[in-house]
């Protein structure tokens, strides 16, 4: 048989020049000119450009995805399997309903439902898997309204992240006739269930406006309620839980400003508190006054004030619960005589709940190496109730509702594992390894007892460190198919991340952005050195700036790497930041620095770009995963790294680009075909280490 021969681009020169300095990208081209329209009608691509993509499609189905198709396969049955498929949510009350989400057997999407509030017969209200029929399906979710008769539901059809709102009459079944159509997929009711307020996107997708549509007139006639000038600022909407007040929030990754409409009376919006550089918050609202999570006055891992709503400016706001240092507190939820806020101290979360009434505080907290904490409340105020879930990466999530003035707490749900787990055959560890400057990044380790713990294992380090996202140390049914086979499974909480507070995110942005890069490789280094596995052996995962981290890492260190699997990788970060029409480019100048503006911003993100930096030196294996409709980290980023690297690099290592022509940025849109995009990279993974067969060369 003839070996499949790897796609070579063809190069086009492309000369641009700032801040005096020229440099020449060949691979422009595959930037579509008409991206904008891509985004919503993929079939409009140019033909030059598909059949680019096309034939590295080919040649990673003809060299990779033929050969290991009975061992993907085999891994996606596996994670299949320890999925419940016939799963229910657990219901949330709300007046006389309660609502919830089931999955049906055999089906990628879920049903929402509802009884009457006490139980009962079961309503389906919107069937997904009818509505998605078999092409693309980006859910937004639904919402009911206060009068529960209607249903307001949001779907994307390409991956674009177009949202079109449709209203469903839940007396008859029913969808009307009117849609508002490519919304950006954040909107609510109205109090008097007459109208919605949505946001709606720019020429560049960028989410900038509120408009209110009241439902049977023309929606080319809604008003616009609110209207973001700045470019580098998103809008989006909700509602306090007490429903009193709409909420329009305006932000960057590190700024924020809010906005109050009266949810009963309506009329113009009323700020809160002027954007202020550098100055975050988040309100909820109980009788009249705003609890405000915030990190004004140098409350760098952020306290909680309180100030009236008739009167809400920041001269006004004062504290409830200070600043403590080390103390980061995630979020808030305010309800009727409680208080709860979800805090990292020490990197481990726990639970703070404080009467309100009195003022006396209690801490919810586990006693496992590692954990996830999430909490919440549904839709009522005027409760009792607080939803706690819990998971480890050897404890499935579990499920509590506590009641705070019983101080009950009650197991609602545990995950099952279908197919069979049992947490004692697997150890947990959390390690610490010391990164360039001596900061301590800690590692969450999981494997199945029994490993070989004398280097000789292979190992999957996961890593992302960018917008303060910090990466849970939480149960995942996947894992295991690598845990199982002998892998040592590790997540690495590295700056850019707040895994230690927001200090940890500063360090890991603009001047610091290498600290993320060195920290993952002084991660993969500690668990060489303490016999976790080998130099070669060490698989690394990233995606969107996760991918970055893979770019880079790959450039700094690839004699560490036995492969690399980035998942629609922002790996042409100088590019995109110099392109102010991009989606995300100016909201981005934050977080990496603006090349635009400044010379110094320019030199340093071009020094650590992966797609700058790529070399003539043997790489590791890649497998780089693209989505054509993706808004955040666009088809051409990967395709233009990948075209780079296979015309630069040296060795017979593979390198493969496989790109969803059909979906955006997170992949596939059902649950069994994002099961699927996991078996090929877990089977890409096998192989890199050589645990099923070997690769071939290109």
């Amino acid at each position: 048989m003839t070996k499949p021969t790897a796609p070579v681009a063809i190069r086009k020169s492309h000369k641009v020049t700032f801040h005096n300095i020229q440099r020449d990208d060949p691979y422009h081209w595959l930037r579509a000119d008409n991206w904008q329209e891509v985004m919503q009608k993929p079939e409009t691509l140019n033909g030059d450009i598909r059949a680019y993509l096309e034939a590295e499609n080919a040649f990673y189905e003809a060299e990779f995805g033929t050969r290991t198709e009975k061992l993907r396969d085999t891994i996606y049955k596996e994670i299949r399997g320890r999925i419940k498929e016939d799963d229910s949510g657990i219901a949330s009350p709300d007046g006389p309903f309660a609502y919830n989400s089931r999955m049906l057997e055999g089906k990628q999407y879920p049903l929402i439902v509802r009884t009457a509030r006490d139980g009962g017969p079961e309503t389906i209200l919107l069937d997904c898997n009818v509505e998605a029929g078999d092409a693309y399906f980006g859910f937004a979710g639904a919402e009911h309204d206060r009068s529960h008769r209607y249903l307001a539901w949001a779907a994307d059809r390409a991956g674009s992240e177009y949202y079109d709102i449709v209203i469903r009459d839940l007396d008859t079944g029913k969808d009307s006739a009117e849609v508002i159509k490519e919304t950006a997929g954040s909107y609510v009711w109205s109090n008097d269930s007459k109208a919605i307020y949505y946001t709606e996107y720019d020429d560049n997708h960028r989410p900038y406006r509120i408009r209110l549509h009241t439902i049977g007139t023309d929606q080319a006639s809604d008003p616009i309620i609110f209207e973001e000038k700045d470019p580098g600022f998103f809008v989006g909407v909700g509602r306090t839980l007490s429903d009193k007040y709409i909420v329009i929030d305006a932000h960057d990754h590190q700024t924020s400003e809010c906005w109050l409409i009266d949810a009963e009376l309506g009329g113009e919006p009323r700020l809160v508190a002027p954007r202020l550089t550098d100055r975050e918050y988040d309100i909820d609202e109980r009788d009249g006054v705003l609890y405000i999570r915030t990190n004004a006055d140098g409350a760098e891992d952020f306290k909680i004030a309180v100030a009236p709503v008739d009167n809400p400016g920041a001269e006004n706001w004062t504290d409830l619960v200070p600043h403590q240092q080390g103390v980061l507190i995630l979020d808030t939820i305010v309800i009727r005589n409680h208080l709860l806020r979800l805090e990292r101290f020490e990197g481990l979360p726990r639970i703070v709940v404080r009467d309100l009434r009195t003022g006396t505080e209690e801490t919810v907290k586990f006693d496992e190496e590692a954990y996830s904490l999430g909490m919440s409340v549904g839709y009522e105020f005027d409760t009792s109730v607080f939803r706690l879930t819990y998971s480890s990466p050897t404890t499935p999530s579990r499920t509590y509702d506590m009641d705070l003035e019983t101080g009950t707490r009650t197991l609602l749900k545990e995950q099952e594992v279908p197919s069979g787990h049992n947490p004692a055959d697997y150890e947990t560890r959390r390690l610490f390894a010391t990164a360039d400057d001596g900061e301590q990044v800690p590692v969450t380790v999981l494997y199945r007892k029994g490993t070989k713990l004398d280097g000789s294992a292979p190992a999957l380090l996961y890593g992302y460190g960018a917008y303060g996202m910090s990466m849970p140390s939480a149960f995942s049914i996947s894992a295991l198919s690598l845990v199982d086979r002998g892998f040592v499974h590790a997540t690495a909480h590295i700056r850019g991340g707040m895994e230690k507070g927001y200090r940890w995110y500063v360090e890991g942005r603009r001047e610091h952005k290498t600290n993320t890069f060195t920290d993952f490789i002084a991660a993969a280094e500690m668990l060489v050195d303490k016999g976790y596995t080998a130099r070669g052996r060490i698989v690394a995962q990233g995606g969107s700036a996760g991918g970055m981290l893979m770019g880079a890492i790959a450039n700094l260190r690839p004699d560490l790497w036995g492969g690399i699997i980035a998942q629609v990788p922002f790996v042409d970060v100088l590019n995109t930041m110099l392109d102010e029409t991009l989606p995300l480019t100016p909201p981005e100048w934050p977080e990496w620095g603006n090349p635009l503006a400044s010379a110094e911003d320019y030199a340093r993100i071009a020094a650590y770009a992966p797609y700058e930096q790529v070399a003539a030196k043997p790489y590791p294996p890649i497998f780089a995963l693209a989505g054509l409709t993706d808004p955040r980290v666009t088809y051409w980023e990967p395709a233009k790294w990948v075209a780079k690297l296979r015309a630069t690099k040296t060795g017979n290592a593979p390198l493969y680009l496989k790109t969803n022509m059909g979906a955006g940025h997170g992949g596939a849109s059902g649950r069994f075909d994002r099961l699927k995009e996991t078996a090929e990279c877990y089977a890409f993974a096998l192989n890199a280490v050589g645990l099923e067969g070997t690769f071939g060369s290109n």
